[in-house]
């Protein structure tokens, strides 16, 4: 019967709510209590990882088979002999790698014997005639081509490196990695297993551990149990590299490897360590490393117990492969992925593929990738640090993957019972009441955008019936023009393509910048064409003043004395009202007396300052953003708020963001709409340049409307969808995520567009309202502060003659004059 002292329950008790020291631990090396060891390891690990269990898609590639060490269980190793080559092929390889990316493989694992050159002449030769020197070198050359030339990325199991030859990995590797298996040098001796295997001292593979945390490289690391080492020594080792965890924070999983005897190796006769050994080792592990990482235990060296490895404490499968066979253990078949999903469920768990570097390296990209590989990730991952699960993107025309279609019409199906984690069912229960709604905090959001599978579809569910609470089954929408008077700015915002980036006639075209005429003219023919908006923005022009703005407002009110002005960004009222010399009220006062009605709640990107400092530097910064929207509040002016997403940002700053927007509205109740916008990446310069993600996933984007749906239940009752974001099929998904508006017809769009959209200019009413009740709900013609659209105006929508083509003045030289006196109102 599994025993444990007085002593060790309490340091069992203890582990579940602090770090165990090393000493603590070894106290626990010879508990035999396995039960409650595997009980707090499984309560870590799901405070760390909820229900999310993950793995690798990937293909194994060796190398070379040849290797200087003589490990008494391995059959990786051969003698030239008993190779045909001595090295793999770079067109081998490539062959392969393409064949996995065409089975949905997202890792490329290089394995390969030590330092075979200095054992074998054959190694020597075939490096020489391929003009290399080293292995290694050899195997830079080969990851890059991969790297270059596939959508895979190199995983390299390089074994002992130098700093120099980390250098010469990084920048063609996404993550690498080293086996301790033990920092035991007993097991080096005399008729022991290491015996005559150089690369197998304890010391030389923590020193390349080290090496590799001090060069920011994401690693794997792990042991190998069931070798003749004993418990005391497991936990000896774990210790060693937690004390290299602790230094650098670089080892990103760790690996417990059951010891497989193998026919015709020294140790075929030796007993295999059995479930309760592996069991008692992972759980261990997770006492040690806590609840944040990633233990690993391989799937097809346990086949028929893999649901007492997960109540154990691991959280990852690691590499499973479509294609190739494990060649370390190749008697042991990996498990199909939807055999491993299955089991994983089985468990209550998700089974959900990783990348082979780990979210959280991800996130913090800038610092644990080389340039040239961090771009080529950031390509393959959404704002979780998880992969791309489809190709859909903002703004292409692309139609709804198939899963996430089905998603969502399980969402739809309200009598169909969901798989739905503790975690997220918490949350979605506090989020049902005002109060509760109210309460989330960062943490819960986040919870809710990380949301996948069944909880997905809860999340959906669950902001589509607080939808129709407050909103009922109407969709509204409204006739507006944008106008966007210049794309002049001196802003050096990253992501933007409509004033910064490359010229193109068919996307931003030439600098301009509109003379009042045709902003006067822009204006009477929106109001003709039955427009009741006109939304106003453009670039910070260095040659604009607040006088400026004030003289845009006069010429539109004078041209459509019936229009809503519905103008500026709270960087361009910040702006004006520092050129002036005066308090945003005060300037917001003026554009009200002349004229202005509502603000768009444009230029707050993300709000969250660790962003914003890559995203948009000299942008005003969060607390200036909220405070033009509070004063715009206060002087009676009611303004939308949006959020663009999908790019540098994370699941946290997106809760930040919300939150913010959240406290704001329950202040001043000035906010009429929640607008999310996903990012366009072809053509912004932050994308371009590899340092941003490609937007984000539908599943994000369709999340990111139902999480704001949750979070401002009972403060912001209207959440749009934009139409040219997400297109007709992403609209109408949305209406089924919480969404409830569809925002204007627009008649012209260019800062989108400029981004590299490919959705049209002008939505009709006409198609409005088809779009709306083909997602069976009915369509609502609204004016800007959600009452009904004036009839009169919607008429002359229906009958729209096609517009004019416009005129873009030339930015040529600057003009300030803004104001027209001579338009003879036409309204």
């Amino acid at each position: 019967m599994d025993t444990a002292t007085t002593s060790q329950r309490e340091l069992l008790a203890r582990a579940a709510r602090h770090t165990l020291t090393d000493d603590e631990v070894l106290a626990l090396a010879d508990c035999e209590d396995t039960a409650a060891m595997a009980t707090v390891a499984s309560a870590l690990r799901d405070e760390g990882f909820g229900a999310t269990v993950t793995y690798s898609r990937k293909l194994f590639l060796p190398l070379t088979q040849l290797c200087r060490d003589v490990c008494h269980y391995c059959t990786f190793a051969k003698t030239p002999k008993k190779l045909g080559a001595a090295y793999m092929t770079v067109e081998q390889v490539l062959e392969q790698v393409r064949e996995g990316e065409r089975l949905g493989c997202k890792e490329a694992l290089f394995t390969l014997g030590e330092r075979p050159e200095r054992r074998y002449r054959a190694a020597r030769e075939a490096l020489e005639q391929m003009g290399f020197t080293s292995t290694l070198e050899y195997l830079a050359h080969v990851a890059g081509r991969v790297l270059a030339e596939t959508s895979v990325l190199p995983h390299i199991n390089a074994g002992c490196m130098t700093d120099e030859e980390i250098a010469l990995l990084r920048p063609v590797s996404a993550s690498m990695g080293i086996m301790l298996e033990t920092a035991s040098d007993r097991l080096g001796e005399k008729g022991m297993p290491h015996y005559g295997s150089p690369d197998k001292v304890p010391a030389r593979r923590l020193e390349t551990i080290d090496r590799a945390g001090a060069a920011a490289v994401p690693f794997t690391s792990g042991i190998l149990i069931g070798i003749g080492e004993t418990r005391r020594e497991r936990v000896e080792s774990l210790l060693a590299l937690r004390q290299l965890q602790q230094r650098h924070g670089h080892l990103q999983e760790i690996i417990i490897q059951n010891f497989r005897a193998k026919p015709g190796t020294q140790m075929a006769e030796s007993p295999e360590p059995d479930l309760q050994e592996l069991v008692w080792t992972i759980a261990i592990a997770r006492l040690i490393f806590g609840a944040r990482m990633s233990l690993q235990a391989p799937p097809n060296l346990s086949p028929g117990v893999l649901p007492q490895l997960i109540a154990a404490g691991i959280n990852d499968w690691g590499g499973v492969s479509p294609m190739t066979p494990d060649y370390v253990n190749p008697e042991a078949p990996w498990p199909e992925v939807e055999r491993l999903t299955r089991e994983t469920a089985q468990c209550g768990k998700f089974l959900h593929q990783r990348l082979t570097v780990y979210p959280r390296y991800v996130r913090d990209s800038a610092t644990w990738l080389a340039p040239e590989v961090r771009s080529r990730v950031l390509a393959h991952c959404d704002g979780e640090g998880m992969p791309r699960e489809d190709s859909w993107l903002t703004g292409s025309g692309r139609g709804l993957p198939n899963r996430d279609r089905e998603w969502l019409e399980r969402a739809g199906q309200l009598s169909a019972p969901l798989n739905i984690s503790p975690a997220i069912a918490t949350v979605l229960d506090r989020a049902s009441s005002v109060q509760g709604a109210n309460e989330l905090s960062v943490a819960d959001i986040e919870v809710l955008f990380s949301a996948r599978n069944d909880d997905f579809a809860a999340v959906c569910r669950a902001a589509d019936q607080l939808r129709q609470q407050r909103c009922g089954e109407t969709v509204s929408y409204v006739v507006n023009r944008n106008i966007n008077y210049t794309n002049v700015c001196y802003f050096k915002c990253q992501f933007c393509a409509f004033s910064k980036g490359k010229l193109s006639e068919n996307l931003r075209g030439r600098p301009y910048d509109l003379s009042a005429e045709e902003i006067s003219r822009r204006a009477c023919e929106a109001w003709e064409r039955g427009a009741s908006e006109l939304c106003l923005q453009g670039g910070i022009h260095p040659e604009y003043t607040g006088q400026t703005y004030l003289d845009i407002v006069h010429t539109l009110r004078r041209a459509t004395p019936g229009a809503h002005i519905h103008a500026f960004s709270p960087l361009e009222v910040w702006q004006g009202a520092q050129t002036l010399g005066v308090t945003l009220a005060e300037f917001l006062q003026r554009l009200k007396a002349a004229g202005l009605d509502s603000m768009p709640g444009t230029a707050a990107e993300i709000l969250d300052d660790t962003v914003r400092a890559e995203l948009c530097p000299d942008k005003i910064n969060t607390a200036q953003w909220l405070e033009v929207m509070e004063a715009s509040h206060r002087v009676g002016l009611r303004t939308t708020a949006t959020i663009m997403f999908g790019h540098i940002d994370n699941y946290q700053s997106w809760a930040r963001h919300l939150v913010s927007i959240r406290d704001l509205q329950r202040r001043t109740g000035g906010f009429t709409e929640f607008v999310p916008l996903p990012f366009v990446a072809s053509e912004s310069p932050i994308y371009l340049k590899g340092r941003a993600r490609r937007g984000p996933t539908l599943r994000e984007a369709l999340l990111m409307h139902a999480v704001a749906r949750l979070v401002f239940h009972g403060t912001i009752d209207n959440i749009q969808a934009s139409w040219v974001k997400m297109g007709v099929e992403g609209v109408q998904a949305c209406l089924h995520a919480g969404a409830n508006d569809v925002g204007g017809t627009l008649m012209n769009e260019t800062i989108t567009r400029a981004a590299g959209a490919q959705h049209g200019q002008e939505m009709s009413p006409q198609a409005f309202e088809q779009l709306i009740t083909a997602a069976g709900r009915r369509a609502r013609p609204r004016n800007t502060l959600y009452g009904d659209a004036d009839p009169a105006q919607l008429r002359r929508a229906r009958q729209a003659r096609p517009l004019q083509p416009p005129e873009n003045t030339p930015a040529s030289r600057y003009e300030r004059e803004k104001l027209v006196t001579d338009i003879i109102a036409t309204a």
